[in-house]
């Protein structure tokens, strides 16, 4: 099956309970339709570059899954349906990262970086 990462941003005004909850409604919807939810992750509440629907902030969160298309194509048409989430991008990916995203690393675990003058 194609793998697939996908980002989704939910209203700033949920509780940190109820953002993780909505990761676990959607990993359930790709197991009806025959996927799975590889790995997630937690992001937290983040500052957007822009207000999205007169939010300043919102619960990031982020899934690694391996489903067929079908129903990555049903749970996005949910998430747009649903009124917590306020963005959702979903990519086709050759192969998912080992370890945690870049997002999670700790500034010192970065070593692409370059260094600072």
């Amino acid at each position: 099956m194609p793998l697939y990462e996908h980002v989704m941003i939910a209203r700033q005004d949920l509780s940190n309970a109820q953002a993780e909850g909505l990761i676990e409604h959607f990993g359930a919807i790709l197991a009806d339709n025959g996927g799975k939810i590889v790995d997630s992750e937690y992001w937290g509440v983040k500052t957007m570059a822009y207000k999205i629907n007169k939010n300043r902030k919102g619960h990031y969160s982020f899934l690694k899954s391996d489903a067929p298309a079908a129903a990555v194509q049903e749970m996005e048409r949910l998430m747009r349906l649903h009124d917590d989430v306020m963005r959702v991008l979903t990519i086709k990916v050759d192969a998912h990262e080992e370890g945690p995203s870049i997002q999670m690393q700790k500034r010192d675990e970065r070593d692409n970086r370059r260094e600072r003058r």
